[in-house]
């Protein structure tokens, strides 16, 4: 078949399904923000140190890694809407019993159960992106599905800060009452529209994460991932607002500015990084995203002025944004539509949070012993890894 030239295709609109799992995103991730600044606090509250409050946050990262292997058996096992309804459902009533605790322990195990039901309703979220989307829309159904997270986490914590005010079991409630609610709404809206057969109406195959490793992409967006959890959700919440407050003097106000500049960053490009890859490839945005990432993150240790320390997070913000949706849509392309790549797409939510997890740790240490320019230089490296496997790997994105 011949390709039908990029600039002279009709534009066509994203499925219903896609723009609901959209608007699901902001919402689960809006209320997310809304407990984010109470919950350091609220665990303080039962007299408890500076460490057991953190364990509350890492807990919810913790059992949300080590339940995602069980998270994508279950797709494939009750089908995607299901997981993905009672994900939502658990998330919703361990977060209402947040707001009843009577001791630090009970918010600890509540809280812990929340991290099962994220990494639920994540990947069943993702693997009915993959199968709904058309294949030369992956790229934009990722950027939106990503933009709508972007947008609700940093919309909520503006909205929770104002409800701390109310008490800091408010936002608890309040979030839990808008999870019930997207529950509802996405169980009616995708009643019969996400279902487990294929076109030949036999049972959507598994493709396990064996077959999906023997795929030069999938194993270059694991790494990808991994650099990605690290730099982002890592290195970036846990050493930016430390530089800017210990190097460069600056207030803890300006250290949140810096993150919500690169916050800004990854906005600008999300959208527009998805449709550029469905229409010149995956591979292109995904390595720009990487070396531009690499390079603006890896200075950021070393420099001696907060403006040109702002410059190089949305720089920074900039590269994390094109990187994101082609690199979900590349791994879409080897789940395809007719396979449930539940534990595929498992595999790769779980590289990034083990990035996530094990960036702070090990740069925290770096920049303890060596200070923070080493520490950024090495989450600099990490990227630069990364690029060179997707440098190898072949592009993905169908040409029919």
């Amino acid at each position: 078949m011949v390709e039908a030239d990029p600039a002279v295709r009709p534009r066509l609109r994203l499925p219903r399904e896609i723009r609901v799992l959209a608007a699901a995103a902001f919402v689960i991730a809006i209320g997310y923000g809304l407990v984010a600044p109470a919950l350091p606090a609220f665990a303080r509250s039962f007299d408890v140190g500076i460490t057991a409050a953190s364990a509350v946050v890492s807990a919810f990262a913790l059992f949300r890694l080590g339940f995602a292997p069980l998270s994508g058996r279950l797709v494939g096992r009750i089908g995607e809407l299901r997981t993905y309804l009672v994900g939502l459902a658990i998330v919703a009533l361990s977060t209402g019993a947040c707001a009843f605790a009577a001791q630090y322990w009970q918010l600890l195990v509540f809280r812990s159960l929340g991290g099962i039901g994220s990494t639920m309703f994540t990947v069943a979220s993702v693997s009915m992106l993959v199968r709904l989307a058309p294949p030369t829309m992956r790229g934009r159904a990722s950027g939106l599905w990503a933009t709508g997270f972007l947008l609700g986490n940093v919309t909520g914590p503006l909205v929770g800060g104002g409800l701390v005010t109310f008490g800091l079991r408010a936002p608890f409630v309040v979030y839990a009452v808008m999870l019930l609610v997207a529950m509802t709404l996405t169980g009616l809206l995708l009643r019969g529209r996400a279902g487990r057969v294929a076109d030949n109406g036999q049972t959507v195959p598994d493709l396990t994460i064996r077959t999906a490793l023997e795929h030069p992409a999938y194993r270059a967006a694991l790494v990808g991932a991994f650099a990605n959890g690290w730099a982002v959700f890592g290195v970036r919440v846990a050493l930016v607002p430390l530089f800017v407050v210990e190097v460069l003097g600056r207030t803890e106000a300006l250290a949140g500015i810096a993150l919500a500049v690169f916050a800004a960053g990854n906005a600008v490009t999300l959208l527009s990084a998805g449709r550029l890859s469905d229409r010149r490839g995956r591979r292109p945005p995904i390595l720009v995203g990487l070396a531009v990432s690499a390079v603006a993150t890896g200075l950021l240790g070393v420099v001696p002025t907060l403006p040109l320390f702002l410059a190089l997070s949305l720089v920074a913000g900039l590269g994390g944004g094109l990187l994101n949706p082609p690199m979900n849509a590349a791994v879409a392309d080897v789940v395809g539509n007719r396979a449930r790549g539940g534990t595929v797409l498992a595999g790769f939510q779980m590289a990034a949070d083990v990035g996530a997890i094990t960036g702070p740790l090990v740069a925290g240490a770096v920049a303890q012993v060596a200070g923070f320019g080493a520490a950024f230089g090495l989450t600099g490296l990490v990227a630069v890894v990364a690029l060179v496997l997707w440098a190898r790997a072949p592009e993905t994105l169908p040409r029919d």
